[in-house]
């Protein structure tokens, strides 16, 4: 192996202090050195590095070395460069030097570096290896050795004292000093010198103690890429090698329960197979089935049913319940129908859709009995999950008039195909080990008394569940090692729409069979979708199982764990599978085509096919144990590890049986080989080494009043265990490489989040560098994943997933190049959410499916009993020679907290520490051992076990001891904390903080009463004993742990949360002072579980202790505050700078304050709190009277830090003043940032609102996520329903922000040019008649008449502008996608052009797909475009698909809620909802200001001094207001009854006045439409809180609430947004558009120029108004309703208000007019939406004018029509019979006929028998009236669901016409022969003659003209019957000629008709072939024309026959007798 190896040695001669790190590039390849801190002259790196080299090193190559001067926060500043050519190197081998550096102009400094160079040829004479790895070498013809270990060490792997001494027997001496290269020499045949062969003995071990010593100041220091560039979090940072991250986040959250809710609607079926059919669409989710009603004889139903389930149980249990949907067809009470298809999907894919839903998709249906069928019809539904917590947007429920495109919208994930073909999922199961007993010990010996034998407790069987199926094999009887040797075969459709199959061993057991061990199996982890991609594939692999642990109970309290419920705590067995799949080809005929679960029987598998059985050795060293809980400290402790069954002492079983077997029969061959390498004694006691798995067992001691420890002092405890396992390490380097890329990544994010988030300079930079270090970590993996040659036990899926993650891993680094180039200060946020993107699917990728070497378990036990556990991941402590491949954790110091097991370990409990150790842990091949304590803390002898002999090197010690001990003292300067949990009744806290180090702890003092405590307390802890180096400890010191406890005047103190901190250190050398010291005050994140539970403000210096003791330490000061008592603040220096401030507060008022101790408020007061400084409201004399303070604003300073991230909350607390002076706290609120209150000066040069921010305005943006109202993209929505007539003219202003989207005329705002819209409009006219007819449409929309509209039209017209509104915007979203995408694409090319094979093929796959996915979004824009187009002009109102007061910020521009809590918090989970904590809320403002506050502000107009910053508010005295709520309807209602239904009914709320509209309830609907307005008077601000809810109403029994929405109308009265009335769009005096407010707009407008102080509005003439220097232009008239024009200035005041919002300074967008749409809520459901109400909201003042009365929306009245249909004759229909005597083709003819949904309701004619070409004369007429809402273009019916119902149900449903043609059997069913379906809205023309008429009618219906009966009355003509054939193909089975006539109900009466023939008005009866009638009616008439006509001249033949035989009969007959007479002459 070449190789070159440089030894960086030191830089000297630098000028001044600061921190350095080197740079070292060799071919391309860079490694960065450690950071060398603050050295002045000279920085001493003393590091090593290497590049193993694939081809020889030519003399001209370069190194170079570049010295920077480190910066955390900056870029660093190189220092100089050193170059050098190799070519000395390449000829010696060995070159030390020291030379100086050049700068970047090329001038010599006077700084030097000193190194040291070695080059390793590869040419036979030394063939060195590396660390003596055993490996067998090929022989290789050129001499190239290439071992598993052949990698790019890069150096930065840890030589150290322990390997030194035990790998340098007979080594190489030159090699000696290298850092890395302590190598051993291999028996290569004749290289090595005899006299080397017995150097065994000589004592080449002692020489070394020198090397050793440098070897471990080495390894202190050899870690350069672990530093990262920015740390701004303390704990994050990990700057040395020796320990590892602690995992902060304590609870499991997986097997806790949560509420979800899934909602599907079954809208409609089309295309059914099968003839004639009763459809029933079945819903099925896990174990629940519902059931839609029953459709009659139909192939395409209706249904429009909604179903809801409900569930409670862990997300996992959820996402893998599978919904399935089946249609069966005539199913009822006796029969349970037949199957006609059936749709499956895991719920897990619904809940990874955009908004957790598909909606209006359709599903396809197959057949699982017979998988050749293909589809067997299309089934649209909308499928919803919701969590809690989740919000669905619903797309806004309207007509769907657009013909849906089924192929189009399938019910699939973007990225599946349309065509899914049928697959086998082989399952095949070979054996298990070590599996637990199942059994108790008492039956095995009643069974061993018996049987006298003793057998294995345990009767296991594998079960595997798969897409809603499962299948088991066999039971094995009494086996812990069962072989089963099976395989499960499932057929289902691929790529299946369920994620994952569950694998579990079950116990086989006569009561129930209960689950020994779970392994889920992740479909996405073991395949790849790409075009280079591969189908599922896995093993046959070991898959580990864990569950409870191992002790058999009858009642195992953590059973759950083994049922793959939340984490497993112990090892429980490992099974070997393997997963295949097989695409099928359905069209071979030997295929079995049903989807039945099978099970085979399989060869067995090789013993090695899993990869070659390795032993392994595992060593653990328990340096300390700390924070053991109080309950289990009086007992003595000891600590087990475990790694599957091995080391497992009280429940583990026998060791599985190969490891036995291998360890007497395998060193035979391979140790001959190896012999000469390990000498003869280790060789000896190799064999007799005994795992030892416990620590001795110590008693512990008491730390503080929680918490004991351990006193291991300098003496530590050790555990190693051997184990045998196949060797997959490959597989688990693989994953730590991605997983420490990806950790690296993730720590740069969150480094670049917190640079933006403290708003430090330069984020780009830092996110530059994070890419810049992902693709340098991505193209490194690349290269050593790419060379791994042990080819045993690598299954298909090792190699598939190489391929795949190492081209995803190319791809990234590229993509990661050429984002870093697009990285701009504007561009951050959005790069990094593509990092972000990255992260994940790093995460994704190094999950590795296949597991090898079981996780290591470290449990603590007391009394024989295990009480606390950790699970540490096995890849995360393996070893490898590889740094990179190395585990996260191995060889590193882990501080790992224990915790309960299973269930006990959710909630409080499992927040409790049980134990904290700082543990050492390593696994790795055995023959690798001597490196296990390579990473161990130095200073340390070790204790080896007594009974081995002294001699022997390599037996693992049992104990550690360190003589070097170092004595520190912390200072903890625990200065506040903020945001904590609420732990009290009170909903406050008494915190204090408890700081755990080592085996210390200390606690501040408690605050009582806050959530936001200030301790500003200084914690000494002198005398701090740590054992070890001091300069490791430097660079590694212990975390320290902070827990934040609430105290509790009874009882022991409860948790509140917990984080850790990493110490400053300073060793008693070094200076202190900066940069340094004193340390910087830093935000750490407080956890509760999961939770976040505030922040803790903090920092923590540890300071070593010299010589001089104590005193050489900075001086402390002491307390200064002595009413605190003897506590030491913080020091000056570390403490915050503070300015003066002013902090202004508005108390506007309080609303619903609670009871508090079952007493009423009556007399509240507010106080408010800020840094110890404070104000207090005035008092509330009468609370229910008047809840309104009267001194609104009031003032107090106060001190705050200059650093806004500093600033301490606002505690805000409202109290009650009760008699005698007592006061009880009502409850509180903490402001914890007071930045968005922050005054700020609007810009004087500005003239344009969007820039001069007041604080009325500036600072929503904060409060609503970031987007300024003005721009909201509401606002482009409502400029596009804006008629197309307005012009606006801007005089001298930018660019307006209105975009009209209608008219598409851009208007140049510094131009006075006015557009004339309406030519415009005329051509686009034309063009659109010149469209229509070229579609051939019948004739031009007539025109909506005027009367004819109402405000359902425009309601309906406004959803139309909303869903283009979206579409506009998907498209336009798609369109900025794709442009991105081509830019990446482009950029990509660009990079990589020498490889354009391999380049991002996948990329453009995906592409693909997208593309498509988003022309078809592009394609709906246009069509809705051409559709709005064509719309008839009708004047809109704003649709919002959510709450008013999300669009508007809550309405807080300057009046903000703030809600007051009381009681503890809930810790629900992490959404625990604070609702039912909330006791009131307090209404007001704060504003905050730096003094002293420049002039100008105090000299604006009418400046009044007493309100401070609070101008121009109103006043807030009671106010009468009549509040009109008017309910539009309500969707998607969660059902109340038993049937899946609700009969629901409106109530509106308002303080004491109650509106029940129970007497109008809606039966059994589930979308009910109410049409409701409700008048209430109120007087804010006593009644200001508007309820709406909706109940159901019930016969007997109270009602149920379904959901309720509550609405605060005061924010709304009281905003700027003007909520009080929406302004509508244009301006009438009468119709469906008439003006709602009272006040004209020209009124409004008035006032709006007077309460901001600008000039009132000037009307000027050519329609012409000024505000404030804008011109606005319109149409100056209106009509009234005589049709009368006169002039008005409304118009132009309205188009002012509606374009509001560009007035500078005082302008915003006005409410529109509109309809909102609110989520239903139920108090027992929180979080969970119960279905959603629109509506809208009016007030009008009482003192103004009274308002008009309330707008007609009741729910139009369906209008009364009757269809007339004419069938007149048929033709070409299939002849069905047979003639009775003849068995010619006949049939005898009806036709059936019935409107869609009424088939009880249908009409048959009358039967035209024998027709014998297919032709029918009928002339019959089929009467069908109906009641039609035209706007919804649906047939209303009311009819009773079934003879028990109480009251009819409205259905509503499309207006479809179905005809079907019948041949009529008399003595068995008729037969079924065609159909036609006509949608009276639009169905194709019929055609003129029966010639004309094809299938093509039906076939091409979108190309095809079409009418609609309601435009065009009555309509004739041919259509064709078609029917479905075997192939599923569609065939014309006749034609008919039909007249369809529809009238109205009251034309129907002036002109009746007869049904059939009748009268009145009768059709004259059909001239039928005589032929047509019945034959046993007239039998001769039969005769006649069936025989008679068809026969006569063969009957004439027959006869003439007859009469001929007859003769010769005759002639036979006589002629004996005749010829005898003639003869005898007689």
């Amino acid at each position: 192996m070449m190789a070159l190896t440089l030894h960086l040695k030191s830089v000297a001669n630098l000028r001044g202090k600061g921190d350095r790190v080197a740079k070292v590039t060799f071919r391309g390849s860079s490694f960065y050195s450690r950071v060398v801190a603050n050295w002045e002259e000279a920085a001493h790196f003393n590091e090593v590095f290497r590049w193993p080299l694939a081809s020889r090193l030519d003399g001209s190559e370069m190194l170079e070395i570049q010295v920077y001067n480190y910066s955390k926060v900056f870029s660093n500043r190189l220092v100089g460069t050193f170059c050098m050519v190799l070519q000395k190197v390449a000829e010696e081998g060995q070159l030390e030097l020291t030379d100086t550096l050049i700068d970047d102009n090329n001038t010599s400094l006077n700084t030097s570096v000193t190194i040291e160079i070695r080059y390793q040829p590869m040419d036979g004479t030394a063939a060195l290896w590396n660390h003596g790895e055993h490996l067998d070498v090929p022989d290789d013809r050129d001499g190239m050795f290439t071992f598993e270990t052949d990698s790019l060490l890069s150096g930065h792997s840890r030589g150290s004292g322990a390997s030194a001494k035990r790998s340098l027997q007979g080594s190489i001496p030159t090699f000696r000093k290298s850092g890395k290269g302590v190598f051993a020499a291999m028996k290569l045949g004749k290289i090595r010198s005899s006299k080397d062969d017995y150097k065994k003995d000589e004592p080449a071990v002692l020489d070394m103690d020198d090397l050793d010593n440098k070897a471990m100041r080495l390894a202190g220091m050899l870690e350069p890429d672990a530093v990262s560039l920015a740390s701004v979090t303390a704990v994050t940072t990990n700057i040395s090698n020796k320990r590892s991250k602690p995992d902060i986040k304590m609870e499991p959250s997986s097997g806790r329960p949560v509420d979800y809710q899934i909602s599907i609607t079954i809208i409609e079926a089309r295309q059914l197979i099968g003839l004639n059919m009763d459809p029933v669409v079945c819903v099925e989710i896990g174990d629940d089935k519902k059931y839609t009603s029953m459709k009659e004889s139909t192939n395409c139903p209706y249904y429009n049913e909604y179903f809801v389930f409900d569930f409670h149980v862990p997300p996992d249990v959820m996402f893998d319940k599978i919904i399935k949907l089946s249609v069966i067809h005539s199913k009822n009470l006796l029969r349970s129908g037949t199957l006609v298809g059936t749709f499956k999907m895991d719920v897990g894919t619904v809940y990874c859709q955009p908004e957790h839903q598909f909606y209006h998709k359709w599903a396809i249906l197959s057949d699982p009995v017979d998988i050749t069928a293909g589809c067997k019809g299309y089934l649209k539904c909308d499928i919803a999950v919701v969590g809690k917590g989740d919000n669905i947007k619903t797309p806004h429920k309207a007509n769907e008039t657009d013909e849906d495109d089924i192929e189009g919208n399938l019910l699939l994930p973007e990225g599946i195909p349309a065509e899914r073909q049928w697959a086998r999922f082989y399952v095949k199961v070979y054996r298990a080990e070590g599996l637990p007993k199942m059994n108790t010990n008492i039956m095995a010996n009643v069974k061993k008394a018996l049987i006298g034998e003793n057998r294995d407790l345990v009767d296991p069987y594998v079960q595997v569940h798969f897409s809603g199926q499962k299948g088991k094999t066999s039971v094995q009887k009494s086996s812990y090692e069962p072989v089963w040797n099976e395989q499960i075969v499932f057929t289902e459709l691929f790529p299946p729409l369920c994620k994952r199959m569950k694998v579990q061993i079950r116990d086989s057991d006569k009561v129930n069979d209960v689950a020994i061990g779970t392994h889920f199996i992740d479909l996405r982890k073991i395949s790849n979708d790409g075009d280079k991609g591969f189908l599922p594939t896995l093993g046959p692999a070991w898959a580990n199982m864990y569950g409870s642990t191992r002790q058999y109970t009858l009642m195992d309290e953590h059973q759950d764990l083994n049922d793959g419920l939340g984490e497993g705590v112990s090892f429980r067995a490992r099974l070997l599978l393997s997963v295949a799949v097989e695409i099928l080809d359905t069209t071979s005929p030997e295929i079995l085509s049903s989807t039945e679960v099978q099970m085979d029987s399989i060869a067995n598998i090789s013993e090695n096919a899993t990869g070659k059985t390795e032993e392994f050795f595992l060593f653990g060293a328990f340096l300390e144990a700390t924070m053991i809980d109080r309950k289990i400290g009086d007992k003595p402790i000891s600590f087990e590890i475990t790694i599957g069954n091995y080391g497992n002492q009280i429940d583990g079983t026998s060791k599985p049986s190969w490891s036995r077997k291998k360890k007497d029969g395998e060193n035979d061959d391979e140790d001959s080989e190896l012999i000469q390498n390990s000498s003869e004694d280790e060789a000896d006691e190799e064999g007799g080494l005994e795992s030892v798995s416990c620590t001795p067992l110590m008693r512990p001691v008491i730390t503080d009043r929680n918490y004991f420890h351990l006193p291991y002092f300098e003496k530590k405890p050790c555990v190693y265990i051997k184990s045998w396992w196949q060797d997959q390490r490959r597989r688990l380097y693989n994953s730590n490489m991605m997983d420490k890329i990806a950790d690296k990544l993730e720590e740069g994010v969150n480094d670049v989040q917190e640079i933006i988030k403290t708003e430090k300079a330069f984020p780009e930079r830092r996110l530059r560098g994070v890419l810049e270090e992902l693709s340098v970590g991505c193209s490194r993996f690349v290269t050593l994943a790419n060379k791994d040659l042990n080819q045993s036990g690598r299954t298909k899926l090792d190699r598939e997933r190489l391929k795949s993650c190492m081209r995803e891993m190319d791809n990234m680094s590229q993509q990661a190049k050429q984002m870093r180039t697009q990285v701009k200060k504007n561009t951050v946020k959005d790069k990094l959410k593509l990092v972000q993107n990255f992260l994940l699917r790093l995460r994704f990728l190094a999950d590795e499916p296949q597991h090898s070497i079981p996780d290591v378990f470290v449990w603590m036990m007391s009394n024989h009993k295990r009480i606390a556990y950790a699970r540490i991941p096995s890849k995360d402590i393996l070893y490898s020679l590889v740094d990179e491949e190395t585990g996260k954790d191995c060889g590193k110091v882990k501080a790992v907290f224990l915790k309960l097991p299973g269930k006990k370990g959710f909630g409080p409990a499992g927040w409790t520490v049980q134990a904290k150790l700082e543990l050492y842990l390593w696994l790795g091949l055995n023959k690798q051992r001597k490196e296990f304590t390579s990473g161990l803390p130095n200073g340390f002898e070790e204790v080896k076990a007594a009974k081995t002999a002294p001699s022997l090197h390599s037996v693992p010690p049992v104990s550690l001891v360190y003589n070097m001990k170092q004595v520190f003292q912390l200072r903890a300067h625990m200065y506040q904390a903020r945001s904590l949990f609420a732990a009290d009744s009170s909903g406050l806290s008494d915190p204090f903080a408890r700081v755990f180090f080592s085996t210390h702890s200390q606690v501040t003092e408690v605050l009582s009463e806050t959530l936001c405590p200030t301790w500003d307390q200084l914690l000494v802890f002198d005398n701090v004993e740590l054992f070890g180096e001091a300069g490791e400890l430097r660079d590694d010191p212990p975390i320290i742990v902070v827990e934040i406890y609430d105290q509790d005047t009874v009882g022991k103190a409860e948790f509140i949360g917990r984080t850790f901190a990493k110490p400053a250190i300073k060793m008693c050398e070094e200076h202190y002072g900066p940069p340094r010291f004193p340390p910087q005050l830093e935000y750490f994140q407080i956890y509760r579980g999961n939770c976040t539970a505030g922040e803790l403000l903090a920092a923590f210096e540890l300071l070593q202790i010299g010589q001089g003791g104590a005193t050489d330490l900075p001086p402390l000061e002491g307390p200064t505050d002595f009413e605190r008592g003897p506590i030491i603040p913080v020091p000056l220096g570390i403490r915050p700078v503070l300015s003066r401030y002013r902090i202004e507060v508005l108390f506007w008022g309080l609303r619903d304050l609670k009871r508090v101790n079952l007493a009423q408020v009556d007399r509240p007061r507010v106080d408010i709190e800020c840094a110890g400084r404070g104000v207090q409201s005035v008092l509330i004399p009468n609370y229910k009277k008047n809840p309104n303070f009267s001194t609104l604003v009031k003032w107090f300073e106060v001190d705050l830090p200059e650093n806004e991230l500093l600033h301490p909350p606002l505690n805000i607390r409202v109290v009650d003043c009760r008699a005698f002076g007592r006061y009880a706290l009502v409850g509180s609120h903490a402001v914890t940032s007071l930045r968005r209150f922050l005054y700020c000066a609007p810009d004087k040069a500005s003239s344009h609102w969007g820039s001069a921010a007041k604080l009325m305005n500036g600072y929503m943006v904060l409060t609503n996520g970031g987007s300024r109202h003005g721009f909201s993209p509401s606002a482009s929505s409502r400029a596009l329903s804006r008629s197309a007539g307005e012009i606006i003219v801007h005089v001298d202003s930018v660019e307006p922000a209105i975009r009209k989207m209608d008219t598409l005329v851009k208007l140049d705002a510094t131009s006075d040019a006015v557009v004339k819209v309406d030519m415009l409009e005329e051509e686009s006219d034309k063009e659109r008649k010149k469209k229509k007819k070229k579609k051939g449409a019948a004739d031009e929309e007539d025109e909506t008449d005027e009367s004819v509209l109402d405000w359902w039209s425009k309601y309906f017209a406004s959803i139309e502008t909303m869903k283009e509104t979206l579409r506009a915007q998907e498209a336009a979203q798609a369109e900025v996608e794709e442009r991105e995408d081509l830019e990446i694409a482009a950029e990509a090319a660009d990079i990589k052009c020498d490889d354009p094979v391999r380049k991002g093929s996948r990329m453009r796959e995906r592409n693909k797909e997208k593309r498509s996915a988003k022309d078809k979004k592009k394609c709906h824009a246009v069509d809705a475009a051409e559709k709005r187009t064509i719309k008839s002009k009708v004047d809109e109102l704003m649709v919002y698909n959510k709450e008013l007061e999300t669009e508007y910020g809550d309405f807080e521009d300057w009046l903000h809620t703030f809600n007051l809590y009381r009681g503890k918090a809930g810790d629900d989970d992490e959404h625990a909802l604070d609702d039912d904590r909330i006791v009131g809320r307090f209404k007001g403002s704060l504003c905050m200001y730096k003094l002293p506050l420049s002039e100008e502000i105090t000299r604006d107009v009418g400046f009044d001094p007493n309100m401070g910053m609070f101008q121009s508010i109103p006043h807030n005295d009671p106010v009468n207001v009549l509040v009109r709520v008017y309910v539009v309807r309500a969707t998607d209602l969660h059902p109340a009854d038993i049937n899946g239904k609700a009969d629901p009914y409106v109530v509106v709320k308002l303080g004491k006045s109650e509106v029940k509209d129970k007497e109008n309830y809606i039966s059994k609907q589930l979308n009910p439409v109410f049409g409701k307005s409700f008048d209430i008077e109120a007087t804010f601000p006593t009644e200001s809180m508007l309820t709406v809810s909706i109940y159901d109403w019930d016969l007997v029994g109270t009602d149920d609430l379904i959901g309720e929405t509550k609405i605060d109308l005061e924010n709304r009265f009281y905003s700027k947004y003007r909520a009080t009335c929406g302004i509508s769009s244009a301006y009438s005096l009468h119709g469906y558009n008439i003006w709602r407010d009272p006040l004209k707009p020209s009124q409004i407008l008035a006032r709006l120029c007077k309460e901001g102080k600008i000039d009132a509005p000037q009307y000027g003439p050519g329609g012409k108004v000024k505000v404030a220097n804008r011109t606005f232009v319109g149409p100056t008239e209106i009509e009234d309703e005589n049709g009368l024009k006169k002039q008005t200035e409304e118009h132009l005041a309205l188009m002012v208000l509606n374009h509001w919002e560009e007035i500078p300074r005082v302008g915003c967008r006005l409410v529109p007019e509109h309809v909102e749409t609110r989520p239903l809520l139920n108090p027992d459901k929180p979080g969970i939406e119960q279905g959603r109400i629109e509506m809208w909201v009016d007030m009008f003042p009482m003192d103004t004018p009274a308002p008009g009365p309330a707008i007609e929306i009741a729910p139009r009245k369906p209008k009364s029509f009757e269809l007339r249909v004419i069938i007149w004759n048929t033709d070409d229909v299939i002849l069905e019979d047979d003639a009775f005597l003849t068995g010619e083709k006949m049939s005898d003819i009806y036709v059936r006929g019935w409107l869609k949904g009424q088939q009880e309701d249908r009409q048959d004619t009358d039967v035209h028998y024998h027709s014998l070409t297919g032709e029918g004369n009928f002339n019959w007429r089929f009467v069908f009236p109906f009641d039609y809402l035209m706007a919804e273009e649906k047939i209303v019916i009311s009819k009773k669901e079934s003879m028990f119902s109480w009251d009819e149900t409205e259905y509503k449903i499309p207006a479809r016409l179905t005809l079907q043609v019948w041949d009529a059997d008399h003595f068995s069913a008729d037969d079924f022969l065609g159909a036609i379906e006509l949608d009276l809205n639009r169905f194709p023309r019929g055609a003129k003659t029966s010639k004309q008429c094809s299938i093509d009618l039906i076939r091409n219906e979108q190309d095809l003209p079409s009418v609609s009966i309601f435009k065009q009355k009555r309509v004739k003509g041919w259509w064709p019957f078609v029917a479905r054939d075997e192939n599923d193909e569609m065939e014309l089975t006749g034609k008919v000629e039909a007249e369809l006539h529809l009238v109205t109900a009251e034309e129907a009466e002036k002109i009746p008709v007869g049904l059939g023939r009748n009268e009145p008005d009768p059709l004259e009866k059909p001239n039928r072939p005589d032929t047509s009638f019945m034959w046993f009616l007239g039998p001769l008439k039969s005769i006649r024309y069936f025989l008679w006509h068809n026969y006569r001249w063969l009957i004439l033949k027959a006869l003439g026959l007859i009469l001929l035989l007859l003769m010769l009969g005759l002639f036979l007959y006589s002629i004996p007798g005749y010829l005898v007479k003639k003869m005898l002459g007689v």
